[in-house]
């Protein structure tokens, strides 16, 4: 039995993992699911993350390359493989968001992995853009690889903000609340935006990042 990786499997892992964290963060919603409710939306949907990271870091294919000048790292593995990284980084923050009740806790197991994981996110996205540019594809906005590269961006800057309002003070309160609530849900949107633009394309690989958190 063989299961081949496409980018529709991809897409579909970040629209739903994206869903679910737009779902624990939304305006609203989130008071209504409670914060358990909202911790459990983000730790399921991370795992969607990483599954589909997984699959796109299979797509990006081989690591390296070689040409006249030697042995060269591919930016399209690299940028998939530290978007992977930041999905693992960010199983383990929302994981422990369930479980975590002290401060010291909460400062190390779920803000610090959180903010690795949003950092990868960034340097994943920011390697996609290079790509782009040094393509000459910098302006093509009607080209679904632009846009979607161009989203990722935006909900990485996003989640960074996030990160940011979510840092844990020696009260164990949240420097602010509904910054990152406000960047979690933008982010989730802008990486679902970016991977439902491949739905329906089976066979062929996105740049990445393609979601993600």
């Amino acid at each position: 039995m063989l299961i081949r990786p496409t980018l529709r499997m991809q897409s579909w892992g970040f629209v739903v993992g994206a869903f679910l964290f737009a779902l624990g963060s939304a305006p609203g919603v989130a008071h209504l699911l409670g914060t358990a409710g909202a911790n459990t939306s983000f730790f399921v949907g991370s795992w969607f993350f990483t599954g589909a990271a997984f699959v796109q870091l299979i797509l990006s294919g081989n690591a390296t390359v070689s040409d006249e000048q030697g042995v060269g790292i591919r930016a399209e593995w690299l940028s998939a493989i530290i978007q992977f990284l930041g999905t693992l980084l960010f199983n383990v923050s929302t994981g422990a968001a369930l479980h975590a009740h002290t401060v010291k806790g909460e400062m190390h197991l779920v803000w610090n992995p959180n903010l690795e994981g949003s950092l990868c996110f960034l340097v994943s996205s920011a390697l996609a853009v290079l790509i782009l540019w040094r393509s000459k594809s910098y302006w093509e906005p009607r080209s679904k690889n632009w846009q979607s590269v161009w989203l990722n961006m935006l909900g990485s800057i996003a989640f960074g903000v996030s990160a940011v309002g979510s840092f844990v003070l020696g009260n164990g309160n949240t420097l602010d609340p509904s910054l990152a609530n406000f960047g979690t849900f933008v982010g989730a949107l802008c990486f679902l935006l970016a991977s439902a633009v491949f739905l329906g394309r089976a066979h062929t690989s996105a740049p990445a990042p393609s979601s993600a958190p």
